[in-house]
């Protein structure tokens, strides 16, 4: 295979203004920027692993106390109330809103869930070579499901109920709030700091060059769908 071809430079199109380039290999801590406008293309972080592992651990964690603590807590006219996420979603669903209980379920809790636990398998796996031959295909699901993990946009839409609701009832908010206001910054801190070529690198080394062509190709779909 001739080294055009080779999947650690994947042709690349630019999110600013398309153009087509090829990816060099990249030196640790280095970044390739677009040859026309300068977008940063891709980044290979000096830890692409270990810190990634802390943050997913973390946030694996975080995820857990945001789902099972209460989000809030109202008083309104003598009547108190506090809810969970799940609890949320309840009671969407039993006020008939069953759509948008089941995305407040996927988003919130379903896809950060399976992102979070491929995530922590894939770079728990990638300490100890070789790799599992599962390794790929768990990456590959785990990169889909993170776009689904929204914890950013139902932290923006708590926070406009808040302050509608804030003339008609005194609100207190709960740990789960501040738990998901973490998550929120610590999904994104995931992505910024795990590099996915390198447990790529990792399963092609055991399972062959077509693995890891079909493997950079997934990967680069993925970056252009950002």
């Amino acid at each position: 295979m001739s080294d055009a071809a080779r999947p650690s430079q994947p042709l690349m199109a630019c999110q600013e203004c398309d153009l087509l380039q090829r990816i060099p290999a990249l030196p640790v801590g280095g970044r390739a920027r677009c040859a026309r406008c300068g977008f940063l293309l891709a980044a290979r972080p000096r830890d692409p692993l270990e810190l990634p592992l802390v943050l997913t651990l973390t946030a694996l964690i975080v995820f857990i106390v945001a789902n099972a603590m209460p989000l809030m807590d109202l008083a309104a006219v003598g009547r108190y109330s506090s809810t969970t996420i799940l609890g949320g979603a309840r009671q969407m669903w039993l006020d008939g809103e069953r759509i948008t209980a089941m995305i407040v379920v996927f988003c919130a809790v379903i896809a950060p869930a399976l992102y979070l636990l491929l995530m922590l398998a894939v770079l728990i796996a990638a300490r100890r070579p070789p790799l599992p031959h599962w390794s790929g295909e768990l990456l590959r699901w785990g990169l889909h499901m993170q776009p689904w993990a929204m914890y950013d946009v139902m932290l923006l839409g708590i926070l406009v109920a808040l302050i509608k609701i804030a003339q008609l009832a005194t609100v207190d908010p709960g740990i789960g709030l501040f738990a998901m206001g973490l998550l929120a910054v610590l999904l994104p801190a995931i992505a910024v700091t795990f590099d996915a070529r390198e447990v790529w690198k990792r399963v092609a080394w055991k399972h062959g060059d077509d693995l890891a062509a079909a493997a950079f190709a997934d990967e680069d779909h993925l970056e252009r769908g950002r």
